[in-house]
C-alpha cells in the first residue's frame, strides 16, 4: 500500500518499480489528507488479517510545495467546504492560512468553555521542540524557550509559527507480516505486534453543533479512541509513549481529552502536572511531534 497526499495517482508503482523490481505484486494507492499513511497502514494490516498476504509494505512519502495548503483546483467544490461553513458561522473567515484558523477557532472554542490560557498551548510546542532535540531525523532540533515561542512570527491570532507545523518532505514504511512469516524468517526479535487499530470518519456532531473543536476531529478521535483501547484490552493509564497529531499545537492539547487521557477540559491540568513529558504519566510526542518533526502528508500517519 502506498500513501501520498499531493502528487500523481500512480507514483506508488513509480516509487517501488525501481527499488524492488518489477516484481508483478499488487499496488495499492492510497490518499486520504492527512491520514494517508495511517490509512495505508491499516489496509496493509487488513490484508494480512484478511489472509490475502503473508507480507505488505506500506510505504509513505511526499514531497510538498512551500507555504500553507491550498485547494489545488478552482473549478470545483472543496472537500473541506462544509467543515469551513461551521468554522465561517461561528468566528468568520480571516486572511490567514485556512488550516491556522481551523485549529486556532478550535482553541479560541477551548478557551471560551472552559477558561483556557493561550500559553498552555504554546507549552505543548515548547516540549515539542525540546524534544525535537533526541530525534536525528527530525526536521527542526532546536529547543526554544517558553517565550521564544510565544513571541515568534503570528499566524493565526494566538498561533505563533512555533505552534504549526512546517511543509515538509519526507517519508517512512512499515513491513506488516503474519506470524508464520515472522517465524519462518526468524524476525521475532524486529517483530511488533499490533494490538489494534480502528478509524473513524466524521459523526453528524461535526456539522450540527457548530463546534470547532468537533470541527476538527474531536468526536471522531474520541470515538475511535474508544474502541481501539477496547478492541485491545486496554485504558489510557496502560500506555507509556504516545504520538499524536499535533498540525497545530491546538491539536495537541484537544487530543489529550479526546484520548482520555484527561477529563474534558482539564488539559492544563494534565500539562502543570508534567504528564505530557518524560518523568510523567506518558512520554507524548517524543519524536518531536509533526511540529519539529515534520508533516510529509502522505507519510506522517505511518
Amino acid at each position: 500500500c502506498l500513501s501520498l497526499y499531493k502528487g500523481d495517482s500512480t507514483c506508488g508503482q513509480r516509487a517501488i518499480y525501481h527499488g524492488l523490481g518489477l516484481t508483478g505484486i499488487p499496488i495499492i494507492n492510497v490518499n486520504n489528507n492527512c491520514a494517508t499513511g495511517s490509512t495505508a497502514l491499516f489496509m496493509a494490516r487488513q490484508l494480512v488479517e484478511g489472509g490475502l498476504a503473508d507480507c505488505v509494505l506500506a510505504l509513505g512519502f511526499e514531497r510538498m510545495a512551500k507555504g500553507s495548503l491550498a485547494s489545488g483546483f478552482s473549478d470545483r467544490t472543496n472537500p473541506m467546504d462544509k467543515h469551513l461553513e461551521i468554522m465561517i458561522n461561528k468566528y468568520g473567515l480571516a486572511s490567514a492560512p485556512v488550516a491556522p484558523q481551523m485549529f486556532g477557532n478550535a482553541g479560541k472554542e477551548h478557551m471560551e468553555k472552559y477558561g483556557t490560557n493561550p500559553e498552555y498551548f504554546a507549552k505543548i510546542a515548547w516540549k515539542n521542540h525540546n524534544h525535537s532535540t533526541n530525534n536525528p531525523y527530525s526536521q527542526f532540533q532546536q529547543e526554544y524557550t517558553l517565550d521564544e515561542v510565544l513571541q515568534s512570527r503570528k499566524i493565526f491570532d494566538f498561533l505563533t509559527v512555533l505552534q504549526c507545523c512546517p511543509t515538509s518532505n519526507g517519508a517512512a514504511a512499515a513491513i506488516l507480516t503474519n506470524e508464520e512469516f515472522v517465524k519462518r524468517h526468524n524476525l521475532e526479535p524486529k517483530a511488533v505486534e499490533i494490538l489494534a487499530q480502528v478509524m473513524a470518519t466524521d459523526y453528524p456532531s461535526t456539522f450540527e453543533e457548530n463546534s470547532c473543536m468537533k470541527m476538527v476531529g474531536y468526536d471522531m478521535t474520541k470515538k475511535a479512541a474508544e474502541k481501539c483501547f477496547e478492541k485491545a484490552g486496554l485504558k489510557p493509564t496502560d500506555v507509556d509513549v504516545i504520538e499524536l497529531h499535533d498540525c497545530f499545537s491546538v491539536n495537541e492539547f484537544i487530543t489529550y481529552e479526546a484520548l482520555g487521557l484527561c477529563p474534558e477540559g482539564k488539559a492544563c491540568d494534565l500539562i502543570d502536572r508534567g504528564d505530557n513529558t518524560y518523568g510523567g504519566k506518558w512520554v507524548i510526542n517524543p519524536s518531536g511531534g509533526l511540529i519539529s518533526k515534520g508533516h510529509p502528508l502522505g507519510a506522517t500517519g505511518m
